[in-house]
């Protein structure tokens, strides 16, 4: 009888350690390494992670039911569409004692009253990123304006070296923002007129890429971006000897998107979802964010820790002046949605 407990005994111990496995899906370059490690350590647990360049990607694999994830870190405008589909589960906020450290600005949003399901997890600026060593070189000043990256004019010296996100929400988003318009805008004619914006430029872009664009602009690969801010200051961190990487929010405006963590409805374990949520939220690991990460920090109990240099670049702790620029991407009418993936299949059919 004793004998048979033991073996009972050791039969769970197995399956317990073989499922002490979180399952993560993030955007790439999200999380600090170093950051998983001493959660994994502190759990006594794996991470497994899977990436994202868009929200369109991520929203497809998940549509396609390919792979059960426990935590995702979706940006705003995605989070009303998640929890109409049954994607996520809400919040245990009694797992969370370290809830207590966000900022109440970035609490309780429209598309999730009372952060029922959502934990903001940071905010990114989608801005212009430069290498100003290669820019001086070749005698190109830079403007504080979109028109960098859509004006053939501004472009024809940058042919080839210029990167755009390989994201049709936001190189759209840019367009709108570049004719005066908001990047919510709904009317076709507008839409149509950010398309033939985007074709007259995309013949001087090296391409679309929303992955590798951070080494490429560390290096000297390519010269100008469309990217997030998290990436461009992760690109200045690894900028080689003679190369010096810059960040410009656009004076017509850009987009500012809160990413949130959210535990999905079908989560293996979503009670490491909660400890990983909780230890994120914790100060001193939320400042890795953006001191290893790059990224805007929504925690107050990070700022404390966070590189002075970073806490006082506007493009990434936007000021006042900063602020009064950027918009929050919304969801779009179904009408809309399917305008902007039929005239994004035409630009990228060229």
């Amino acid at each position: 009888m004793i004998a048979r407990w033991f073996a009972v005994l050791a039969c769970f111990a197995g399956q317990s350690s073989a499922n002490d496995t979180l399952h993560l899906y993030n955007w790439n370059n999200y999380l600090a390494p170093q950051t998983v490690k001493r959660f994994e350590t502190e759990c006594g647990c794996k991470v497994i992670q899977d990436y994202y360049a868009s929200m369109g990607e991520m929203q497809a694999k998940l549509d396609a039911k390919i792979k059960r994830y426990d935590v995702l870190v979706p940006s705003a405008y995605v989070i009303g569409d998640l929890i109409s589909a049954g994607y996520l589960q809400p919040l245990d906020k009694k797992q969370l004692p370290q809830w207590r450290n966000l900022q109440s600005s970035w609490l309780n949003p429209e598309y999730d009253a009372g952060n029922r399901y959502t934990v903001p997890y940071s905010y990114t600026q989608t801005v212009i990123g430069y290498n100003e060593a290669k820019l001086k070189e070749a005698g190109i000043e830079v403007a504080p304006s979109w028109a960098m990256v859509f004006e053939p004019g501004r472009l024809a010296p940058l042919k080839g070296r210029v990167s755009v996100l390989d994201d049709s929400r936001e190189v759209f988003a840019a367009a709108l923002r570049y004719l005066g318009y908001s990047a919510n805008d709904t009317s076709e004619a507008h839409w149509h007129e950010a398309q033939q914006v985007i074709l007259k430029a995309r013949p001087y872009w090296a391409g679309f890429d929303a992955s590798n664009y951070i080494s490429r602009l560390a290096s000297g690969r390519v010269w100008l971006v469309l990217g997030y801010s998290n990436d461009i200051v992760q690109a200045g961190l690894k900028a080689g000897d003679g190369h010096v990487v810059r960040a410009l929010v656009p004076k017509e405006g850009a987009n500012q998107s809160l990413d949130s963590m959210v535990i999905m409805s079908n989560a293996p374990r979503p009670d490491l979802a909660h400890r990983f949520i909780n230890f994120i939220l914790e100060g001193r690991n939320s400042a890795e964010l953006t001191n290893l990460a790059g990224a805007s920090n929504p925690n107050a109990a990070a700022m404390p820790f966070v590189n002075k240099g970073l806490a006082r670049d506007p493009a990434v702790f936007p000021d006042s002046a900063t602020s009064a620029k950027l918009e929050g991407l919304k969801p779009l009418d179904a009408r809309t949605g399917r305008l902007m993936a039929r005239l994004w299949a035409e630009i990228r059919a060229r």
